[in-house]
């Protein structure tokens, strides 16, 4: 359906809201078609397309909301959907905090992005790509099995509008493929691991055979894995990682977070959190950015921002809502889909690069552990407590030797954020990115 088509839709529905009763409403429509496959050992175990999308209309009566959502458009279908979000409406408990932004808080002038590539993927191209990207890995020297390799590819059609004269349309694509290999036997022991790719357009994504190449070698480099003792070493956190625990401090600024007191920064606001080396950044609109948009889901306008600047957290994640309850300007985080209310949300956000490469970074390090992956969830925005199952790497005389597993790093990330130090080999590859980290003063539990 075309742009014009979808805000019609959407422009009516709102329309017909007003009519029943509704003092505000706002709709977002989300069409998308995609093409996903997964095959194991040269099989074909999954093939699907999908066409479709859904539509979801929230009103508001006075200090009351609902939001209901469907993905028939038909007449009768829309003039139900707009009868039961009423309805709804009028029954739920009060909340002070809604509404929809004043007419001067809406993004005016929006940039255009590059983040919708026009080229089609066909399933026969998915699966001939996911052929290469199986064969490189099963032949890498120690691979002895496949857990599966996934290609997928997708674009979408997003409209939002609302009651205060709000429309924007845009549209994005993705894709993406995966490998996940075994090395080893039963006997001798086994170890697997995987490696991905995902760029909006289908020429940035690496090649399928240089995926499954560097599943399988990072495979068979686990193999002959062992315990080390409990000790407090310095940890590396290889990017792949590292990634993570620019989220865990997402998850602590959430303004969702802060309005209920539940996390371990609440008070942090412009102190240092970090060291001053470290800078952190969200870029909505960065060329390319996997998960970039011209502006935020209740139509205020984003933009680049450093979250943390030199060490100090400069800011919250906004949207609306908790911006009234925190009683601060709203930052342009609202994110939402089509069942549910707009909520803060970041995006495209990465740790600046640092000055020193991953091997100077480690070069001082007599004993310590290059982690590679982390298992489990154990990281509390509450307190702050982190502890996680981890495998890599041991560290010695600033040199990575044989593979360890079965250990347990632990510390808090009050402490952790403190003591991290970023190298210099930052990529832009997804969401959330990082570099190379070091950590240091943390446990680890092992023999």
């Amino acid at each position: 359906m075309s742009s014009d088509n979808l805000l019609n839709v959407l422009t009516n529905l709102i329309a017909q809201a007003k009519k029943a009763g509704a003092d505000q409403a706002d709709a977002i429509v989300a069409d998308g078609t995609s093409v996903s496959v997964t095959s194991r050992l040269g099989k074909l175990e999954h093939l699907e397309r999908s066409e479709g999308g859904d539509i979801g209309l929230r009103v508001i009566i006075g200090k009351k909301q609902a939001i209901v959502a469907s993905a028939d458009r038909s007449t009768k279908a829309l003039k139900e959907l707009v009868a039961r979000a009423v309805s709804m409406a009028r029954i739920v408990p009060e909340d002070p905090f809604i509404g929809l932004a004043a007419p001067e808080q809406l993004a005016k002038h929006m940039p255009t992005l590059d983040i919708c590539d026009p080229t089609e993927v066909s399933a026969e191209t998915l699966i001939a790509r996911a052929k290469t990207c199986e064969q490189a890995a099963l032949a890498v020297k120690g691979v002895t099995n496949s857990e599966g390799v996934s290609a997928s590819w997708g674009r979408s059609h997003v409209a939002i509008a609302n009651s205060a004269g709000f429309e924007r349309t845009y549209e994005s694509s993705g894709s993406s493929i995966s490998a996940s290999v075994i090395a080893g036997t039963a006997k001798t022991g086994m170890e697997t691991d995987y490696d991905y790719s995902s760029a909006v357009y289908v020429a940035d994504l690496r090649a399928a055979d240089d995926i499954g190449r560097s599943a399988g070698e990072r495979a068979v480099r686990k193999l002959g894995a062992r315990k080390v003792k409990s000790q407090k070493v310095p940890l590396i956190f290889d990017p792949r990682v590292a990634r993570g625990l620019v989220s865990h401090l997402l998850g602590a600024i959430n303004g969702s977070a802060i309005a209920r007191g539940t996390s371990f920064l609440k008070d942090a606001m412009g102190t240092e959190v970090f060291g001053p080396w470290v800078t952190i950044i969200e870029d909505p609109h960065r060329h390319r950015g996997f998960r970039s948009k011209p502006c935020d889901a209740e139509g205020l306008p984003n933009r680049r921002r450093q979250l943390v600047d030199n060490g100090i957290l400069r800011t919250w994640l906004l949207d609306l809502r908790t911006s009234r309850q925190l009683k601060l300007e709203p930052t342009g985080h609202a994110a939402r889909g089509s069942s549910s209310p707009p909520s803060p949300s970041a995006t495209n956000v990465y740790m600046a690069a640092g000055m020193h490469t991953p091997h100077a970074l480690m070069a001082d390090i007599k004993e310590g552990l290059y982690i590679t992956d982390l298992i489990g969830q154990g990281a509390n925005t509450i307190t702050g407590d982190y502890s996680r199952g981890a495998i890599g790497f041991w560290i010695k005389n600033g040199e990575i030797t044989y593979p360890v597993n079965e250990v347990t790093v632990a510390g808090n990330l009050k402490s952790m954020f403190k003591h991290m130090t970023p190298a210099s080999d930052l990529e832009f590859l997804y969401a959330v990115d990082a570099p190379t980290v070091r950590i240091d003063g943390m446990s680890l539990a092992g023999k």
